[in-house]
């Protein structure tokens, strides 16, 4: 048997199909051993018990790939759910490889010993948890938590996999964190590896999840495994000399065959070298197996020779240079005149569609017989659907492409494709289904389109992006839809798989032209790829769908039983049965019928049908298929839900014992799958799951996939390893999503407006800066303050540039900004169709909508970002403090100026010209630029800052969209489970296409599909599983069609007939029900006989009450008014007719009708926004109104109707299709009134036959008569909506007269609402007396009286002044508002009104001294906080000059009085290695360059940073001609001469080209550009025969002879060479490769000495992590600088500078910390002030650097000195205060004058402090006790003491206490006779230790003591 490997969605086997057959399944290394026979029992077999078939370890070897999954579904529904071992020891934990390895030949002993007893159980790790293994190594702990560490993967662990679902299996190995451990090691026992081929192979069976699998391959593929493992394994073979092992060979190749086949399949690229190893040696054992006597199958054979093909024809593709990625495509040759089978067709457009117009291989859908063959079926409704979304997008970029040289290409319409100029790929966004992207396109050429209506970039639209006039393109689909956004030219876009690998290369400046298709591709995709997955024989009902048989079978399932119980049809619904669903009181043992036998139903009138709906329901239940046709109003949702009923309460008849198969309801709108679950709902409370678009039904909203996820039962219920893997993928998700977003974020802010210039500082020029910042020499300019930025004067949008041109009158140029617009009357909120059709196309499931509140924080971060780093913003809200200068301007400015900088600045950033670097390396003077160029250097600059921020955020961008593809896949996991336990799953067809793959695997057997006859016949098949036994389709193929976007294929190839109308045009057997409840007699009669042959009234239609205020039930107004043509899309409206129904909808208001029972309907949706603009809110709230094609399968009591069409041309439009006339004409139940032009319709067959009926009953004319309620004589016309005014309250014009009971009288005229007056509101003048002054309320008659506003004038009491107050407001309660004249405790005055409380702060500005001796102004009452110690911070400039020469930056706070200066910021002028000048500040050694690497080949780029290390080129060499081939890789230098051969082509002008063989043919020809040419340079450029060179970079020619010998010279310096024109350097050339690649390396051999040896930065690390360790007073002083140094030391990225740096942090920070603990030995009263001083150090060493400069090092250094100094100064003082004369004092206080000074500590300072410090050392010793350091040492080793033995006493003299230093006698100090000693071990409470004696801590005797003793003794016994 030959299989077709399934289509992976990724990699290159989606073209390239392998027909891999079967292998045998033969154990792979295990011993052989039964199955286990209740592998589908719900649960694991019991612990302990032996399993069916021996060996309790079960073989479950993998399947040919054809039955690879179906047949595993676990054991039970969910393994390892809620069992746990109560011994605290994890069951089953599966052990590490390695131990497993050593035990394995006494695993095998003992095999046959072990079947009855159940596995070992080995203990946790973590004895706090005891659970099941989990996967992925058994973590110890509970599924919700992180995991803590790698846990090893084990034999064991690895053989359970075999017995699980392949989807389980391949989940947990991705999400485990041991594989790649696993994978890592070099060797592995043979038994081992052949089982990790056997569990991989399993896994790559999953069909669901194909993100996981590529996620395991992936592993797979960079492991050791792959390349060392398995190619030692097979060249084993060869080997092996045991001839039972050989024989077992073959089936673990070919598990290594489907590995490499699965590896090559989705990684085409990366994958080819990896395997090369493996792939040569494979071969050679098969030959050496075979030779001795091995059977190696024919089908081995095959499918290795078939890898072998395809690796060729990879690395054939790789030679040419066309396989670059692992999403290539490769297209397997088709012979001559064979079409490409559909299965191997891709769904995108390709390169030659969009190119040529050639017309593609399509059969017709066949409507009048038979098909040949299911694979002809499929073949042709495949290409038919791909064509219907394919064609205009061919065509209309084709008619675009013809149309590029149109200058009013903007203004043009297009009939297949909508055009967006000017687009732009601004940011990536994460969303929950991967990354998207905010796209910003021009909305000039829009201006005219209204979004809330407009049917363009609608979700899951496609669109196709390019750069370059389609000769690449990029796809993506609308993924978000928001109409505010869309205004602003904003939309998301979700890019395909292809295109998203060629994004890596887009710059967000790149414009693209999009185009964007009208078809909803999303759908065409799912079906598509639905009909490509879908094998022949699984296409259920073959015989009646492809053979058109009409001999209709019972369903399959009928066999096994077929007796219902109806009772429950009959019955009224009764209380819940326990299984949830409705039963009769009886129960259901009663009335059991065979529903084969006709004449054992119930009868019609017992199951509350009529006849037809009686057959029908006998059809549904008896047939396998059933169709159902029901014209409008005969009860097609009745009969259905009856059906359902009766399926729901005799569910055994057709359920499965051992698994649930739900039944499937499909519809084709939201809004019918609402009605009909809302149905079912009524007698089936639970077991219902919808899914589909929004619902708009709160009852459903339970049963929604969104909803039944949060549950917390369902979560608890999940499998453990969806659990892991679902938290494993959202932690990677979260990381990824917060790295992206702040990149994003800055990305999106460079749209906003101009970027501050110190943003950009790092990509401008030292010399260009220079010329920025001191360009500008404007007094008022400094004057307004030093933040305003220079970058907005320089480009001419600041306060120079406006306030020169204030006089001038701004020019007009038609693209004003809007200030603002009125807002007019809230108008009805009527349903748009942009937002009906979004509601039918977004899962809702899938729904990436954000809250309104996340949005807005989103917006209000990206704002407050644009506030830091824009210098002028384009939108005027959320300013903040960054835009000093734009709120400088603006109060000065017109609103005309402000707009036209607005526009200027607007038009400028979408500019896409940029200087190139050559250009901007010539300027000297920014400001000699004109304004053009200063744009175009300023978009150079922004730029490269953008490409910076891109290749920052690029690497999580694909991390984000990997996980999130992969959470895409357990979420249909996870909806699978769900899906299998509910009863009733309901799906829109859109649902139904999109979860597919899913509803393979819940296999409904029962399909009931609603609206079946507006369903494309692809749509209905895609949703069938092989499993469904029973299919009922219910529809009205005479009402609507389903549509197709190609009018041709429509009418030629009936795309637009359904799956029911084909069946019944070919005599399919049906039931169409014949009695209509819902339209008047009347009504009905427009219907039958035209489009209905017969359909009858049933009785309820005839007992309808006549329409109030109008003489007809039933009419037509006639009109010849003609239509208007939407400007935008190809809709039409009528003012007239919507004038005319909105007035007629307004008198039905008045008839005292409620606005919930009229609709008003209309044909095009044009007409809707004009309706919507003459009905406000207030008036018609309530009132529906739809287009006709959205209302199908709706009914209300009164229906108006506006037809539209009406022109000279008489095109009907779509009114001429009789489907849609049946829906206009059969909604209304009461009352029926149309508006059109019907002379013009007339002229339409179906539309002549009604008015010939209306005419007959005279309901049709010029004019509707109305009808007074009040006065039924009176009687009025109306033909237009003027008309209305003569009716202007719905009864007539008399007045009405009535008397109010505030004594007017009604203004209003006759009026049939509202008789009792009991709501109206009179509206005249109220002339109630509010005061004793007589003033009256100002206010209308129906309005509450206030209190008395009138102003008088008034004397306030508290103060005397007179103010104007309201009339009731007392004098004593009013504020009054005059200044306050009184004066502050400072002598200002009080800045608050008389009435308030004078301020406590006061604001005036004072100056004061600081305390660094600097005058500052500062306010007045910070003058009295400062005399309480309040700091003020000194913004003096530093006047001291840095080291290096330059001003110092900072001012005297930030430069600590001068004690440290800030950095030096003056810019580096260097020049680098590379060629690049230094961008970093001022240095003594400068920094590895930070800009871009220029370094490229013809191959690629590279994407590092310059100063970091390029990796080298290993493609082949392109360096080729017809005389030589270079042989060399990319990188190395080439090994072939130089041609001189002139080359021979052609240019485009048709003269010779000037170039040589093999070279780039220069753009220059030799006659056309004589003199550019012939210019003398090095001499021989005048030569006839002369040849010339182009140079790559910078474009400029040089003949070939002079050019040579510049490139040969050698300069001895390391650097590329230059252009010789324009300097610039010479990176990409063939002809000088070589010369290039030396210098290359030499640069590469420099930068690898400034990045340091790898040795010896890891033996500097390791250095310095042993130096940290011994700081232990830092651990313990400074604990989280420890820490921080010791996380910075396991950086993998630490080079020589950065080891430099932290070696200098750990010396500086230890120093800190060791002063610090000096702190103890001080008086208490002195720790404050040095605590500060140190502070301020660490403050300062905070600061992030890359390394110290020179003159850091030395303010460091000179402060902790000086302190150094101070400590042991004060420490001095402190032990010897009994002993200070006055001269010591003098010395000590000059000491501390300079030691605790604010200036910097000199060496001159040093010198003095030494001086005065050796002075005091005989008078102040360290020690403090009046003797040399020398003597104390002599005194304490004559006792020979050990420490803690020296006491003293109250006035400090010393003593000693002798044996264990315990005090037992009291004695007298001999010098002042205090008590010293003590008693009973115990030291006088007055004495104390004297530590400066002999160091100790504590005493000899104490408790601290005798704890470290017994710890020592403690130590020593263990």
């Amino acid at each position: 048997t030959v299989e077709v490997m399934e289509v992976p969605e990724r990699g290159i086997l989606s073209k390239y199909l392998f027909s891999l057959g079967p292998v045998e399944c033969q154990d792979a290394g295990l011993p052989q051993r039964g199955r286990n026979r209740a592998i589908n029992a719900p649960g694991y077999p019991r612990r302990g018990a032996a399993q069916p078939g021996g060996n309790p370890r079960v073989n479950d070897n993998p399947l040919p790939p054809g039955q690879r999954e179906g047949r595993y579904r676990g054991a039970g529904r969910y393994p390892n759910q809620g069992r746990r071992n109560q011994g605290g020891q994890a069951n089953d934990g599966p052990r590490g490889q390695w131990n497993e390895q050593e035990n394995e030949a006494r695993r095998r002993r003992n095999e046959n010993q072990d079947g009855g007893r159940g596995r070992r159980i080995y203990p946790c790790e973590n004895p706090r948890f005891h659970q099941n293994p989990v996967p992925g190594g058994a973590h110890c702990q509970e599924p919700n938590e992180q995991p803590q560490q790698v846990r090893r993967i084990g034999y064991k662990f690895l053989e359970s996999l075999l017995q699980k679902d392949p989807s389980e299996v391949v989940i947990t190995l991705a999400s485990s964190s041991g594989l790649k451990e696993l994978l890592s090691q070099t060797s592995m026992k043979p038994s081992f590896l052949q089982l990790i081929c056997q569990v991989l192979r399993r896994a790559c069976s999953s069909r669901m999840d194909r993100q996981s699998v590529q996620q395991l391959l992936g592993m797979v593929k960079e492991s050791n495994f792959l390349k060392i493992c398995l190619p030692q394994y097979v060249a084993d073979m060869m080997t092996e000399a045991i001839p039972a092992v050989r024989h077992q060979f073959p089936e673990h190749i070919s598990n290594i065959i489907s590995l490499l086949q699965d590896l090559v399949s989705i990684f085409p690229a990366s994958s080819v070298q990896k395997i090369s190893m493996l792939m040569s040696v494979l071969p050679a054992s098969i030959n050496a197996l075979r030779a001795s006597g091995v059977d190696i199958t024919e089908q081995i054979e095959k499918n290795l020779e078939k890898v072998q093909i395809l690796i060729q024809h990879l690395q054939e593709k790789r030679r040419e240079g066309t396989l670059r990625a692992d999403n290539y495509t490769l297209v397997q040759p088709q012979a001559d005149g064979q079409e490409e089978t559909y299965r191997t067709m891709t769904i995108y457009p390709t390169y030659n569609e969009v190119h040529r117009d050639k017309k593609p291989f399509l059969r017709p859908n066949i409507v009048s017989g038979r098909y040949d063959s299911t694979s002809i079926y499929l073949d042709t409704h495949f290409r038919l659907l791909r064509e219907d979304f394919v064609r205009p997008l061919r065509e209309g970029i084709l008619e675009l492409l013809q149309s590029f040289e149109d200058k009013a290409l903007r203004k043009r319409k297009f009939d297949d494709i909508r055009i967006y100029f000017d687009t732009r790929i601004i940011t990536p966004l994460c969303s929950s289904s991967g990354i998207v992207y905010k796209v910003q396109f021009d909305t000039k050429p829009l201006k005219f389109v209204r979004w809330q209506n407009s049917k363009r970039l609608l979700y899951g639209s496609l669109v196709c992006m390019s750069k370059d006039n389609f000769e690449t393109f990029l796809f993506a689909t609308v993924s978000n839809r928001d109409n505010a956004d869309l205004s602003q030219g904003i939309v998301q876009l979700c890019f395909n798989e292809h295109s998203q690998a060629l994004l890596a290369e887009v710059q967000p400046s790149d414009s693209f032209l999009m185009v964007e298709t009208t078809a909803y591709f999303e759908a065409y995709r799912h079906v598509l790829e639905g009909l490509q997955e879908i094998q022949e024989e699984d296409v259920p009902f073959q015989k009646y769908i492809v053979e058109c048989d009409v001999l209709v079978k019972e369903p399959a399932y009928l066999a096994m039983g077929n007796t219902y119980n109806l009772m429950p049809l009959i019955e009224e619904p009764s209380p819940v049965g326990k299984e949830g669903f409705l039963v009769s009181p009886d129960g259901l043992r009663r009335h059991r019928v065979n529903v084969l036998d006709p004449n054992q139903w119930p009868s019609m009138e017992a199951l509350k049908l009529d006849e037809s709906q009686m057959q029908a329901l006998q059809l549904a239940l008896t047939k396998e298929l059933a169709i159902i046709q029901g014209p409008p109003g005969t009860g097609k949702t009745y009969v259905g839900l009856k059906i359902v009923q009766a399926f729901l309460t005799n569910e055994q008849v057709w359920q499965s014992t051992l698994q649930k198969f739900p039944i499937l309801v499909v519809c084709y709108t939201n809004h019918a799958l609402d009605q009909f679950l809302e149905g079912i709902y009524t007698s089936q409370k639970s077991g219902i799951v919808r899914v589909g678009g929004r619902s708009s039904s709160e009852i459903l909203k339970q049963f929604t996939l969104r909803e039944l996820r949060k549950k917390c039962e369902f979560r608890r219920s999940l499998p453990t390893h969806l659990r892991r893997a679902y938290m494993n993928i959202i932690t990677q998700m979260k990381q990824s999503e917060q790295e992206l977003r702040e990149g994003a974020r800055h990305l999106e802010c460079t749209a906003y407006g101009v970027l501050h210039e110190r943003h950009l500082e790092r990509y401008i020029t030292t010399q260009h800066w220079d010329s920025l910042m001191n360009g500008l020499d404007d007094e008022w300019f400094c004057y307004k303050g030093s933040r305003n930025s220079m970058i907005v004067e320089w480009l001419g949008l600041g306060v120079t540039a406006f306030t020169q041109n204030g006089a001038e009158n701004p020019v007009q140029d038609g693209e004003e900004e809007q200030e603002g617009e009125e807002e007019g009357e809230q108008l009805l909120e009527i349903p748009e169709e942009a937002d009906l059709i979004q509601a039918d196309r977004v899962i809702e499931e899938e729904e990436t909508a954000r809250p309104q509140q996340r949005r807005e924080d989103e917006n209000g971060a990206v704002m407050e970002l644009a506030n830091m780093l824009l210098a002028m913003k384009l939108e005027k809200q959320g300013q903040g403090a960054a835009q000093p200068q734009q709120e400088a301007v603006e109060w000065e400015m017109q609103p005309a100026q402000r707009r036209k900088m607005k526009q200027k600045m607007r038009a400028e950033l979408r500019k896409l010209n940029a200087m190139t670097e050559a250009e901007a390396r010539a300027i000297q003077d920014l400001w000699q630029l004109d304004l053009s160029s200063r744009w175009r250097l300023y978009r150079r600059w922004l730029q490269m800052y953008q490409g910076e921020i891109r290749r920052k955020i690029l690497q999580h961008e694909q991390q984000y969209q990997v996980a999130a593809e992969r959470l895409a896949e357990l979420r249909l996991q996870e909806d699978l489970c769900i899906l299998k336990e509910a009863l009733v799953v309901g799906m829109t067809t859109t649902g139904a296409a999109k979860y597919r793959q899913i509803l393979q695997k819940v296999e409904p057997r029962i399909v009931i599909v609603e609206e079946a006859a507006e369903v494309l016949e692809a749509h209905t098949i895609t949703t069938l599983s092989k499993a469904c036994q029973h299919l009922i389709l219910i529809g009205d193929h005479q009402q609507l069609r389903p549509s197709a976007n190609v009018y041709d294929l429509a009418k030629n190839f009936n795309l637009e007939m359904s799956l029911f109308e084909r069946l019944v045009k070919v005599g399919f057997p049906f039931v169409r029900l014949n009695y209509q409840h819902r339209m008047r007699p009347e009504i009905a009669q427009l219907l039958t006989p035209h489009i209905y042959q017969e359909l009858e009234n049933h009785p309820s239609v005839l007992q309808y009450e006549n329409i109030k205020g109008i003489l007809s039930n039933l009419f037509f107004v006639e009109h010849d008014f003609p239509e208007q043509e939407i400007q935008e899309g190809k809709s039409h409206q009528n003012p007239h007719e919507a004038q005319f129904v909105v007035e007629l909808c307004k008198y039905f208001l008045c008839q005292d009708y409620l606005p919930s029972q009229i609709t008003i309907l209309t044909t095009y949706t044009g007409q809707l926004f004009c309706l919507r603009k003459l009905m406000p809110a207030k008036i018609f709230t309530g009132v529906k109104v739809h287009v006709v094609d959205k209302y199908q399968g709706e009914e209300n009591d009164i229906i108006l109707l506006s037809l539209v069409r009406s022109n000279k041309e008489e095109r009907a439009g779509f009114l001429q299709i009789s489907n849609r006339i049946c829906v206009a004409l059969s909604r209304a139940k009461k009352g029926l009134y149309c508006i059109g032009n019907m002379g013009m319709l007339g002229k339409v067959p179906l539309w002549s036959k009604i008015i010939h009926t209306l005419r007959e009953k005279g309901h049709i004319g010029r004019s509707l008569m109305l009808c007074c309620q009040n006065h039924p004589d009176t009687r009025t016309l109306v033909s237009k909506g003027a008309d209305f005014f003569r009716v202007p309250e719905g009864g007539c014009s008399r007045p009405c007269e009535f008397r109010l009971n505030c004594g007017h009288v009604c203004t209003r005229a006759c009026h049939p609402y509202d008789l009792e007056h009991k709501e109206f509101q009179c509206m005249k003048p109220c002339q109630k007396v509010l005061c004793k002054d007589g003033h009256r309320c100002p206010q209308l008659c129906f309005e509450r009286c206030g209190q008395c506003m009138v102003k008088v004038l008034k004397t306030i009491p508290k103060c005397g002044h007179q103010q104007m107050v309201p009339c009731s407001t007392p004098e004593s309660k009013f504020c009054c508002q005059e200044p306050c004249q009184k004066y502050l405790k400072c002598g200002h005055r009080c800045n608050m009104s008389c009435g308030q409380e004078c301020s406590v702060q006061c604001l005036e500005m004072v100056m004061v001294t600081l305390k660094c001796g600097h005058n500052q102004q500062v306010k007045c009452w910070i003058t009295v906080e400062m005399k309480h110690g309040m700091p003020v911070k000194c913004k003096t400039k530093c006047p001291i000059p840095l080291d290096c020469g330059h001003a110092c930056p900072g001012s005297c706070h930030t430069c600590f009085e001068g004690r440290f200066h800030e950095q030096c910021k003056s810019p580096c002028k260097r020049f680098l290695i590379c060629s690049h000048k230094c961008q970093q500040p001022c240095t003594r050694e400068c920094p590895p360059c930070q800009q871009a690497c220029q370094n490229h080949c013809i191959h690629s780029r590279c994407k590092k940073k310059c100063g970091e290390m390029c990796i080298p080129c290993m493609e082949p060499c392109e360096w080729r001609c017809q005389h030589y081939q270079c042989t060399k890789l990319c990188s190395e230098p080439c090994n072939r001469p130089r041609c001189d051969v002139p080359c021979t082509k052609l240019l485009r002008c048709g003269h010779t080209c000037i170039g040589l063989c093999g070279e780039p043919c220069p753009k220059k020809c030799r006659v056309c550009h004589q003199d550019e040419i012939t210019q003398i340079f090095f001499g021989f450029e005048d030569e006839p025969d002369a040849c010339f060179v182009e140079l790559e970079d910078c474009g400029h020619i040089f003949e070939v002879q002079g050019l040579d010998h510049y490139m040969d010279e050698d300069e001895n310096v390391i650097k590329l060479k230059v252009c010789p024109s324009c300097q610039t350097a010479i990176r990409k050339n063939l002809r000088y490769g070589t010369i290039v690649k030396r210098r290359l390396e030499e640069i590469e051999c420099v930068k690898e000495r400034i990045q340091g040896p790898v040795s010896e930065i890891e033996t500097s690390r390791h250095r310095l992590q042993g130096v940290l360790e011994g700081k232990a007073v830092l651990r313990r002083n400074l604990s989280i600088k420890y820490l921080m140094l010791e996380e910075k030391l396991t950086h993998p990225d630490l080079s020589t500078k950065s080891i430099g740096l932290l070696e200098n942090l750990i010396g500086f920070y230890g120093r800190l910390g060791e002063l610090m603990s000096s702190l103890n030995k001080l008086d208490v009263s002195e720790k404050e002030g040095l605590r500060r001083r140190l502070a301020e150090i660490q403050e300062w060493l905070d600061k992030p650097r890359l390394s110290f400069t020179g003159q850091e090092l030395s303010d460091l250094q000179s402060e902790i000195q000086r302190l150094t100094y101070l400590v042991s100064l004060l420490a001095r003082c402190k032990t010897a205060t009994a002993k200070v004369n006055t001269s010591i004092s003098r010395k000590i206080a000059t000491l501390r004058q300079i030691l605790e000074g604010t200036k910097k500590f000199t060496q001159e300072d040093e010198k003095v402090v030494k001086m005065k410090m050796e002075e005091l050392k005989t008078s102040l010793p360290e020690s403090g006790l009046g003797i040399s350091e020398e003597e104390r040492v002599q005194i304490v080793s004559a006792f020979g003491y050990p420490q803690g033995h020296w006491f003293k006493c109250p006035n400090g003299h010393i003593y000693v206490i002798g044996d264990c230093g315990g005090a037992m006698e009291r004695s007298k100090c001999p010098e002042c006779k205090a008590v010293i000693g003590g008693a009973d071990h115990t030291l006088e409470h007055t004495n104390r230790l004297a530590p400066e004696m002999d160091g100790a801590a504590h005493a000899a005797w104490s408790e601290t003591a005798n704890n470290m003793l017994n710890f020592e003794d403690l130590r020593r016994l263990i």
